[in-house]
This record gives C-alpha cells, sequence and structure tokens, in this order.
C-alpha cells in the first residue's frame, strides 16, 4: 500500500487499484474500447504527428468506398491501432519505439539508440512492420506474434529481450549506447519547470519521477534545488514557469563522475496576482487511465511549479461506469487540497459527461453529485445534462461546458459545424442550458480547436446569453506522454479579477460575473469606456464609447477588438485603440492570435479571448436576431440528432429532451420579439 501522508485511506486503496488495473491492461487500464479508448495506445507513438485522423479515415475510405462519410466514422472503431501507428510513422523511428521491418529479402532493426548509464535494461516498444504479401511469425521472449501480411503490430521490449525472426535471434544493440555517469543539480530559487535533454531528445529525469513530455515532445519535470544522474556529454538545459515566465537554457557538458550546478532562473514577462488577476485550469484529471498512476503529490510538484493559481482535479469517468478519483472528491469535497497557500488553490471537482450532449466542469462542489455521467456503456442518454446542472448548481459548483467544439469554425459558420459529427463530446445542449442559465462559462480554450469554440461562444454570448470566457486543458497527469494532454495543467488559463484574497468563493464568483479572459500565454486586457470584463455599460443610442486593448507577451501577432457586428479594429500586438459610436445593445470583446509559439503548447498557435463588457442602450440587452435565430436553428438541429442517436430505455425519456428544448426556444422567441 501507498503510504504518502497526502493519501487518506481511501485514496490510498484507489490508488493501489489503479496501479493493478495498469500492471494488467496498460494504458487503457480496461476501459471498455470505443474508438477514444482504442487510440490512447497509439498516442505515446505519435506525438509531434498531425496526420492520425487523416489516416484513419483513409483506411477505412480504402476498406469501404462505398459507405457513406457517416458510416465510414462508425467504422473507425475496427481499425488496428498498430497498424496506424506504422502507417501514422511512415518509415519514422521514435525514441520510444525501433522498428523491426520485416520484408521479403529479411528483416533489420531501425532504432535511435539511448544513452544508458548502467546495467538495467532499457525498456521500449518494437514495432514489427511487414512489407511481406504472406503471414509471418516473430517470436519476442517466448511469445509468438503472428503479423498479417503488410501488417504490423506492437510489443514491449527490453534491451534484454530475446527476439527472433527469421529463424534466427535479432541483434538488439542498436537500441542502446553506453556513457559515463555524471550528476546535474538545477537550482531556480523557487519551484519551476526544467527540461533536461541530450542526443535524439533523449530526456533526464530525477530519480522515481514519471518521464513527462509535453506537446511540443520536450521532456519535462518540475521541482527546485532537483539532482539527476545525466550522461557526460552535451546537453541543453531549460527552464520555466507557466505562461507569467519567459525560458531560459543554458548548453552544459558535465563531467564524469561530478556533480554540476546549474543555477539558471527564467525572466518574469507579467505578475497577474499582483494586479488582482489569478489564472486558472477547470478542466484537469488525475488519473483517466494513463501510462502512470496520478498522485497528490504529482499534482502538487505541477501546481507550484507552472505557478498555476487555480487548479480543478476533475473525477470522472473514461468509457465505463467507473469515475475515478471518486474517492478523493468524498474525501475533500468542498476543502482545499493539502498543498493551497495564499496564491495557490487547490480543489477536487467534477466532470459531468454525456457523449451525446457534451461534457462540464464543476469546480466548488462541497459534496460528490448522485450522477457523473449519463450514455455510456449501453446507459440512456437521460437524463438531460440539464439535470445535471441543477445539482451540481445545488452543491454550489461553478459551471461550464469543457472542450466543446472540435471542428473549425468562422463567425459565419452555421449550426452544423457543431451537430455534424455524430456521438462525440461536442458541447450541444448548451445552447439551451445557456439560455436558461444553468451554466456559468464555455471552456473557450481547450485541448481541440480554439477557433470553433470562440466563433460559437461570440453567437451565443451574441443571442443575449451572458456566459464567461473559461479555460480547461483536459491535462491529464496519469498520461506522461499522450499529446497536448501530457502538457502541464495550466498550458491554457482562465484569469479571473478577484475581489480580496483568493478562496475558491472568490475565484468561482469572478469568473460567473464574466471577470476573465482566457489566454494560452499571453496577458490581454480589454477596457471599454472604462470599464472591463463582466462590467455592463448603460448607454444611449449615439453615444460613443472609447476601447483600449493591451497585450504582453512575445507571441502576440494581432490584436482585434470585436463587438456582435464582428471586427471592430485590428492590429499590431501592444496597444490597440478604437471608438464605437452605439446605436444598438452589443458587446465589446478582445482577441489576441499570432502563430505557433514555443511558449505555447497547441499545435493551433497562440490565442487569448476576453469576455465581454455589455453595451447596452436604453435598457435593453444585446440579443442579435442572426444569433438567435441560429441558435433556434441549433435547436431544431439538436432535436433531430437526439431523435436519432439518443438512446432511452424507458417511455417519458426523450419527452424530457424535447421538453428542455422548448423552454429554451421560448425564452430565445422572446428576445427575438423584443429586439
Amino acid at each position: 500500500m501507498c503510504h504518502d501522508p497526502l493519501l487518506p485511506p481511501a485514496v490510498a486503496r484507489a490508488t493501489e487499484e489503479y496501479r493493478r488495473l495498469l500492471a494488467e491492461h496498460g494504458v487503457t487500464w480496461g476501459e471498455n474500447p470505443i474508438f477514444y479508448v482504442k487510440s490512447m495506445a497509439t498516442d505515446a507513438y505519435l506525438m509531434g504527428t498531425d496526420t492520425f485522423w487523416d489516416v484513419c479515415h483513409a483506411m477505412v475510405a480504402a476498406r469501404h468506398p462505398d459507405l457513406s462519410p457517416q458510416e465510414r466514422r462508425t467504422r473507425l472503431v475496427r481499425l488496428d491501432m498498430d497498424e496506424i501507428v506504422r502507417n501514422v510513422l511512415d518509415g519514422r523511428v521514435r525514441d520510444n519505439l525501433a522498428a523491426l521491418r520485416l520484408t521479403p529479402g529479411g528483416h533489420t532493426l531501425e532504432a535511435l539508440p539511448q544513452a544508458v548509464l548502467d546495467d538495467r535494461p532499457l525498456r521500449t516498444t518494437l514495432l514489427l512492420d511487414s512489407a511481406r504479401d504472406e503471414k509471418t511469425t516473430v517470436t519476442v521472449d517466448g511469445e509468438t506474434h503472428e503479423i498479417a501480411p503488410r501488417g504490423a503490430r506492437l510489443v514491449g521490449i527490453t534491451s534484454a529481450s530475446e527476439v527472433v525472426a527469421d529463424g534466427r535471434r535479432v541483434d538488439l544493440s542498436a537500441l542502446t549506447r553506453p556513457a559515463a555517469a555524471a550528476r546535474l543539480r538545477l537550482r531556480a530559487g523557487f519551484p519551476c519547470r526544467w527540461s533536461v535533454h541530450g542526443e535524439h531528445e533523449q530526456g533526464w529525469y530525477p530519480e522515481g519521477v514519471p518521464a513527462r513530455r509535453d506537446y511540443h515532445v520536450l521532456p519535462y519535470f518540475h521541482g527546485d534545488d532537483v539532482v539527476l544522474d545525466v550522461p557526460a556529454e552535451p546537453l541543453t538545459v531549460r527552464v520555466t514557469r507557466g505562461m507569467e515566465y519567459g525560458v531560459a537554457q543554458v548548453e552544459i557538458a558535465p563531467a564524469a563522475g561530478e556533480e554540476t550546478l546549474v543555477e539558471l532562473t527564467p525572466e518574469r514577462l507579467y505578475d497577474a496576482a499582483a494586479r488582482g488577476w489569478y489564472g486558472g485550469d477547470m478542466h484537469v484529471h488525475l488519473n483517466w487511465a494513463g501510462d502512470t498512476v496520478g498522485l497528490p503529490e504529482h499534482a502538487a510538484a505541477i501546481q507550484h511549479g507552472e505557478d498555476l493559481h487555480v487548479l480543478n482535479l476533475v473525477a470522472g469517468n473514461v468509457s465505463s461506469p467507473r469515475v475515478y478519483d471518486a474517492e478523493a472528491l468524498e474525501h475533500w469535497a468542498g476543502r482545499d487540497l493539502p498543498w493551497s497557500d495564499a496564491t495557490h488553490l487547490a480543489r477536487i471537482g467534477v466532470e459531468y459527461r454525456n457523449d451525446l450532449l457534451g461534457h462540464l466542469y464543476a469546480f466548488g462542489v462541497s459534496a460528490p453529485p448522485s450522477r457523473f455521467h449519463t450514455g455510456f456503456a449501453g446507459a440512456a442518454d437521460w437524463p438531460p445534462n440539464a439535470a445535471g446542472c441543477e445539482e451540481l448548481r445545488g452543491l454550489g459548483a461553478l459551471l461550464g461546458y469543457s472542450h466543446p467544439f472540435h471542428a473549425a469554425a468562422t463567425d459565419a459558420d452555421g449550426p452544423e459545424v457543431g451537430l455534424a459529427s455524430g456521438r462525440n463530446c461536442t458541447a450541444r445542449e448548451i445552447v439551451a442550458d445557456a439560455a436558461l442559465g444553468l451554466v456559468d462559462s464555455l471552456d473557450v480554450l481547450s485541448q481541440t480547436t480554439i477557433t470553433g469554440p470562440a466563433a460559437i461562444y461570440r453567437r451565443l454570448i451574441g443571442a443575449g446569453n451572458r456566459l464567461a470566457v473559461t479555460a480547461g486543458t483536459d491535462a491529464m497527469i496519469s498520461f506522461a506522454r499522450r499529446g497536448n494532454q501530457s502538457n502541464p495543467p495550466g498550458w491554457a488559463r482562465v484569469y479571473a479579477r478577484v475581489d480580496g484574497p483568493l478562496t475558491a468563493a472568490s475565484f468561482a464568483e469572478a469568473v460567473r460575473r464574466g471577470r476573465t479572459f482566457g489566454t494560452t500565454g499571453p496577458w490581454l486586457e480589454l477596457s471599454a469606456g472604462g470599464r472591463g470584463p463582466g462590467d455592463t455599460l448603460d448607454l444611449s443610442p449615439g453615444d460613443r464609447v472609447p476601447i483600449v486593448v493591451r497585450s504582453i507577451g512575445p507571441e502576440v501577432e494581432r490584436l482585434e477588438i470585436r463587438t456582435a457586428d464582428g471586427v471592430l479594429a485590428e492590429g499590431p500586438p501592444g496597444e490597440l485603440t478604437a471608438e464605437l459610436a452605439v446605436a444598438d445593445p452589443t458587446y465589446v470583446v478582445a482577441v489576441a492570435v499570432g502563430g505557433p509559439h514555443e511558449r505555447s503548447l497547441t499545435g493551433e498557435g497562440v490565442h487569448a479571448h476576453t469576455s465581454p463588457v455589455y453595451l447596452d442602450v436604453a435598457g435593453r440587452h444585446v440579443a442579435r436576431p442572426e444569433d438567435v435565430r441560429w441558435c433556434l436553428d441549433w435547436l431544431d438541429g439538436l432535436e433531430a440528432m437526439v431523435r436519432d442517436l439518443g438512446v432511452f430505455d424507458r417511455p417519458g425519456q426523450l419527452d424530457d429532451h424535447l421538453a428542455l428544448y422548448e423552454r429554451a426556444r421560448r425564452v430565445y422567441r422572446s428576445r427575438l420579439a423584443d429586439a
């Protein structure tokens, strides 16, 4: 059993169960093998690639050319994940994946040799890649693996494994190279994120620390005054501390048998807390299957090393009824986690999930809810998410939709942008729940596309829904290597302007009031008529409103000022000003964008987006007819989708959904009447 003092007995028992699941089932922990669970097995090998879905859809299309796109999507779950890895990599080998190429004329081993400091075997994975037109067998440590014609198989090995192909043992010496040992001591003066890597980007870590990789496939760990064993050869040492800091880097060549001290401190770019703003990540999993088991001590080290002010660790299921970290929620609900301090607050929250209607984060709950999910493992898509919202609200939760939309979108796209792709975790019910005041926010910034949620967010607020911008990365501490979900929590953040000391209640209240902006790194300020995000200006027709937007951050390339009618002004970073002559009710938001940048741990580039300053005119709120009709069309499409794809096991369950949509329609129609 684990005896970590941060682990209460029930949490310790759950942790041991997670270790058992990992040992027995690997990265999926035995979850029901729906497609995104099956894809977990590929994620560690495909980081830094961007062709996964293209390859998947091409494989299905080649095998089923006569099927419709919708029918092809249902075949994705049947794909061979090992073949996907082979096809996506297209001949490349990785630091954690060697390849045994089985050709008609024989076989060859390809690998990036990894430095080893002692006699312990190196653990890695071998891709058995056949270019033969007949079945082939390969034996690994006494187990025979049959490879289909032109097929592939992933097999775990060590550098001491016995691999037999074509009747003879394969020489595995190319997997490793011996290196003399040295030692580094890293010191910044406060907890930071460190990266130490050498040839072939091989990462080095302190003893016992998970070997984490970020979206850029850069190794990292957290702490200060940390010691680690490394090879006595040229190395790169980098240090940073979340988005409020820059990066410091040094190249070193430590001497064999000696300890080398590296003192390196990242430059601070801005200090949000000194301005009364605190940055949070509303959607982080401690455990959600994975290649390691997440512990509270890991979360504590990451939160302080990233200087992340607010961390919401959500309990949630994957594809079965099991709710990971439910025991932690039961123990700590309504209380700060033990490592919290005056500027770092951590809570256990909830991810409420349905893969047809959308997923919600809940922050600040006083107790576990009676239900965490619907629609999984054959269960009914009932009740509507609205029922979960009402219960979580009753438990004191700040509530919003997470990773809401996955397709790139523009402000001109119709509702089909969120309704066309069948069952997934798109936030489809938000159009109803927002109209009925059941949710507080939308994660405009998440691990999926940012442009799509931003465009749909502006539709929602343009239709009269007062929602705050939030950010939730869906980072997973139990995954050390999984694209942007093995990024450190807080790589995207919602900053909220808090009155007084930072507490769960003060942060939640600031978000509810819309005093927020979301960002992948840049600092972004908005002032309209001297007021900031979440505020309302009461105006008369013809009033003129001065608007000022300011940014900090080397990654920003362009600033925008937007109203309900579109882009009012745009210009280079730093400061942008405009003046708006008000005729009808509207809103003002600020946006900062830029291309890919090392400070932005996502492939889509840099993005920051404020919540609105609302401009009421003659007592009327913004309710742009075009946006209201867009929401009504969305509800019509959602009703059709739920009728078609919803799973129900009792009479009346569908009717509950339809009644919810009709309530929302009445709200939108009343706004049209008042416009």
